[in-house]
């Protein structure tokens, strides 16, 4: 098992423990140049030429185009108020918006850009493969390159099925789930998100510990009824749940850090605990590494903690920023997948030539010597400038970070479930992200969805991101 001591922790994490680690020169050419151009403009003049005119007028005219503007509700800064940013081009861990602004991006499409953004290298690779076609709709040599690579990597998983997105996995990794083991019940845990499919929008309701209650409108009461929530990090609701539904439980479902509630970490012997119980009632544990998977380590969230579950979906950094998802696990279960097995799913642009490329160029540089000792090099600095920060201006903050994923909450914490993470000053958060993007940072626009580092990161981009920081704690 890795050393979980180092950045697990809700609170005030120490990095004096960290052995650091330098990337290869090459690693550092693209994003040197963008410290040079932000170094020549003064911060005064930065921010004297901060503007979003010509992203409100694009967004305006989204509007009458798109629900709410946007084709992902959290694009459209409702929960941090101020005007959305219309991005108009990336660049190693910068980005651009079409007025112009340059930020410091720790969203990276969400996870997939872990070796920085539009890599020189996949772009080759890309354009080499483009030349072939784009998509196929039949098998090609690609999809096996990266299958091999997946399952060499991933403990859990002996074969592998890609699909176009980390919703599409999860719905197909549930009904395997239940082909598999011949039961319909899910527990999942409140404040984990496994896609936008009917049964996983649920919520537990105040007092209701059995049944799962939609959260949205359309989503019948039928498609949830057999979807069961629990806090994260509570293994007694666990337990009891199996106790009233005996022989009735499919799956656990979890994300294995969490961070759709923000960043969570699980407890230690949470996830050993888990993987007992599922084993003691005849359940599969799958672990949801769409976010987690070769962003923690290179084997994912199930080889830094060193436990194995069933089944595993992926997403993410396996498309290197292009549309992906994946589920596998132990050949047994995944021979129940058509056409090997009677359960049916598929997908026209699955295993798309140019997902497949992206993918592998991207797996083969995070397998290079350093990758992840450097990504927690940087985001150990970066979230304890950040917490030092704001506790020396006076704030309640605490937060935490496992390798290249990182998260904190405008609350004295500790955090350990989404009911922890919902006492935080989500008010103030807004205010913080209003002015973190003003001084050329961009975080995640909202309280409850975890941040991401890069290969591409420099410190020089850690250094400013802190300094800035400050600058924004003392205003707000």
């Amino acid at each position: 098992m890795a050393n979980t001591t180092s950045g697990v922790v809700g609170v005030g994490l120490s990095c004096s423990n960290l052995k650091l680690s330098r990337r290869p020169i090459s690693q550092f050419s693209q994003t040197r140049r963008f410290c040079c151009v932000n170094m020549a403009v003064s911060l005064d003049e930065k921010k004297k030429n901060f503007t979003l005119q010509k992203s409100e007028e694009a967004f305006n005219a989204a509007k009458e185009l798109m629900p709410g503007g946007v084709n992902s509700p959290v694009r459209a800064f409702k929960s941090v108020g101020g005007q959305p940013i219309i991005i108009d081009s990336v660049k190693g861990s910068h980005m651009w918006d079409i007025d112009g602004n340059e930020y410091i991006d720790y969203v990276g499409s969400w996870g997939p850009a872990i070796i920085g953004h539009a890599d020189d290298e996949v772009l080759a690779a890309l354009a080499e493969t483009m030349k072939k076609g784009t998509s196929f709709g039949a098998p090609c040599l690609l999809e096996n390159t990266l299958a091999e690579l997946v399952i060499l990597a991933v403990p859990s998983i002996e074969m592998v099925r890609f699909v176009n997105s980390g919703t599409e996995a999860c719905m197909g990794v549930l009904r395997l789930a239940r082909a598999y083991t011949g039961r319909e019940k899910l527990i999942k845990f409140e404040g984990c998100y496994h896609g936008h499919a009917d049964p996983f929008l649920v919520k537990a309701g105040s007092g209701v510990a059995t049944l799962g209650l939609p959260d949205s409108p359309g989503v019948p009461k039928a498609a949830t009824y057999e979807t069961l929530t629990a806090p994260f990090n509570d293994i007694s609701a666990v337990e009891k749940l199996f106790e009233t539904n005996k022989g009735e439980i499919a799956a656990i479902i979890l994300e294995p850090v969490v961070g759709n509630s923000g960043f969570v970490p699980p407890k230690p012997d949470f996830l050993n605990a888990i993987r007992k119980v599922t084993k003691e009632n005849g359940a599969l544990l799958i672990f949801d590494e769409v976010m987690t998977g070769f962003r923690l380590s290179y084997g994912g969230a199930q080889e830094y903690f060193g436990i194995t579950p069933d089944l595993t979906t992926l997403g993410k950094i396996i498309g290197g920023g292009l549309p992906v998802g994946a589920y596998g696990g132990r050949r047994e279960i995944m021979e129940m997948v058509a056409p090997a097995g009677p359960m049916y799913q598929a997908g026209t642009l699955s295993g798309n030539p140019l997902a497949m490329t992206a993918g592998i160029q991207t797996l083969k540089r995070l397998k290079e010597p350093g990758s992840y000792e450097y990504l927690d090099k940087i985001t150990g600095e970066l979230i304890q400038g950040i917490l030092d920060a704001g506790k020396k201006a006076g704030h309640a903050i605490c937060g935490g970070y496992i390798r290249g994923m990182f998260g904190f909450f405008f609350t004295e914490g500790p955090v350990h479930n989404f009911s922890d993470a919902k006492k935080s000053d989500t008010a103030k958060f807004g205010r913080f992200f209003r002015g973190m993007l003003e001084e050329g940072v961009y975080f995640a626009p909202s309280q409850f969805e975890a941040g991401f580092t890069s290969l591409a990161h420099t410190t020089e981009d850690i250094q400013q991101t802190i300094a800035a920081a400050e600058r924004v704690f003392n205003r707000i």
